[in-house]
């Protein structure tokens, strides 16, 4: 028993096994959930092997001290002072004793430099009372000792730079807010559920006392071990949880419990969580809420953490804030508790996917963008078409540009007859019959477009019919003409 505590440590459980009548043996051992911040907001992280790291440590001796627990730092607070104070006292001693001042002392006639100064405790004494500041009258400095005056204004100095740092740290670490973050609550069990038609994560905090925290602001952060695509594995990779960034929502106004929501979405780090997969993930859930007390202004931060035995799948928290007469009362003995509501086990993704497969393809979007692209494709064969014309043929025409300028109005829905969809797919129709070559497509494109043409200059302005003749073009051209256009594109 005693060497596996001491092969696996206080992490471990140990259960002693032993054969039962059935032949079973007890359950091997569990290991504990090691976490990374504990739930009072203590981390989990010691420094080791710093080498010659830890005189950066005296490079920063106020915040070493007020770092310090507080038996070391009465302990530094009570050494000190005593050190301190023996040292000056010997100071005086050996001034008194260089000078003959402790066999002369009762001698009426002898002007000592300390008066009244026999031995080390009555050296001892003058030092306190003048430190202190008490002034017995008893004893006191004579003008006969210049050394005793230098002692003097070194003591005044030496005395002020103690005081000075020792009573500046203790203030600091007595008035430091980490005891304020103790009056802050997060609830015990973090929960996902449906909110707003959306699968949350949600937990909640609360705030004990009527200050309130100006500038409150909170963050997530989850901890989980992966592993790179180059083969790097990160034991605590953190990730960043949106709890309202975006959206100002981590800003609170902490005045009673809030619920704080992270969405799960494609842009979340559980896009891929489910019910299922919950009970063999491992990961940490680190949140921190920073704010200004109001009656310090200094900052105080407080944080938590949920690991995933303690986010409840398919549960919400129960209302804590009710209506009494002229004010809110808030029960915080439902702070904690939850009941379940129906949510699917199925992750995001998982639902989304279920979603496309269930759901009918988006035919009339995709169709029409298919038009509109086959639309686009038959305007640049007509175009094309229409630049083949002979210069001749298209100055008789009117101008040379006016085949464009048709199609470019017969394109507009508000005055077109035909529809470029349905040109798109006779175009098809005609390019899928086998055995037919380019020529003939090219064609039947061309008698297709003089179609179009000609009903369309129906709808055209009185000045375009003029130009295009007020009906079929090929109608009104020469034989000759029509010879040459016959020609070309047979």
């Amino acid at each position: 028993m005693s060497a596996l505590r001491k092969k696996f440590g206080d992490d471990y459980q140990v259960v002693t096994t032993s054969s039962s009548g059935s032949g079973f043996n007890q359950p091997a051992p569990k290991r504990k959930r090691q976490r990374f911040v504990d739930k009072n907001g203590r981390c989990n992280v010691q420094h080791g092997n710093l080498g010659s790291e830890t005189s950066r440590y005296l490079s920063d001796l106020f915040t070493t001290l007020v770092d310090l627990k507080w038996r070391w730092n009465l302990f530094i607070f009570v050494l000190t002072y005593t050190v301190a104070w023996l040292f000056m006292a010997s100071m005086w001693w050996v001034i008194a004793y260089i000078r003959g001042d402790l066999y002369k002392a009762h001698d009426d006639k002898y002007t000592p430099c300390v008066a009244n100064v026999y031995n080390f405790p009555s050296a001892f004494l003058f030092f306190i009372e003048t430190e202190a500041t008490i002034g017995y009258g008893f004893r006191y400095i004579t003008d006969k000792c210049p050394e005793g005056i230098i002692l003097f204004l070194f003591q005044s100095i030496l005395g002020s730079i103690v005081d000075a740092f020792l009573i500046g740290c203790m203030f600091i670490k007595m008035s430091q807010p980490k005891k304020r973050a103790e009056t802050l609550m997060f609830s015990e069990h973090a929960v996902i559920s449906m909110r707003d038609g959306k699968l949350t994560l949600m937990f909640r905090v609360g705030n004990l006392r009527n200050s309130h925290m100006v500038s409150a602001q909170i963050r997530c952060k989850l901890l989980k071990s992966r592993q790179t695509p180059e083969g790097e594995f990160l034991p605590l990779d953190q990730l960043e949880l949106d709890v309202g960034f975006s959206t100002g929502a981590d800003q609170l106004f902490l005045v009673s419990p809030l619920t704080i929501c992270h969405v799960i979405d494609t842009k979340s780090p559980f896009y891929e969580l489910s019910q299922r997969s919950m009970q063999t993930e491992q990961f940490e859930i680190v949140v921190i809420l920073e704010g200004i007390v109001e009656t310090t202004g200094m900052t105080c931060q407080a944080r938590t953490s949920y690991t995933e035995d303690e986010v409840l799948w398919g549960h919400r928290f129960y209302p804590v804030i009710s209506l009494e007469e002229g004010f809110f009362k808030v029960d915080y003995s439902q702070f904690h508790a939850t009941f379940e509501v129906p949510t699917p086990a199925y992750s995001v993704k998982e639902q989304e996917e279920m979603l496309l497969i269930s759901s009918p393809v988006m035919a009339p979007s995709l169709s029409s963008s298919r038009e509109k692209n086959n639309s686009v494709d038959c305007l640049d064969t007509l175009e094309d078409t229409s630049t083949k014309l002979p210069s001749k043929l298209q100055k008789m025409t009117g101008r040379g540009d006016l085949p464009r300028k048709l199609l470019r109005m017969s394109s507009t829905t508000s005055e077109k007859v035909y529809s470029f969809g349905d040109l798109s797919m006779k175009l098809q129709r005609i390019s899928s019959v086998p055995g037919n070559s380019e020529e003939k497509l090219v064609l039947k494109t061309t008698k297709m477009s003089s179609d179009l043409m000609s009903q369309s200059v129906a709808d055209l302005p009185p000045k375009l019919q003029r130009l295009a003749g007020g009906g079929r073009m090929e109608g009104h051209l020469p034989p000759k003409l029509r010879k040459m256009n016959s020609d070309r594109f047979t």
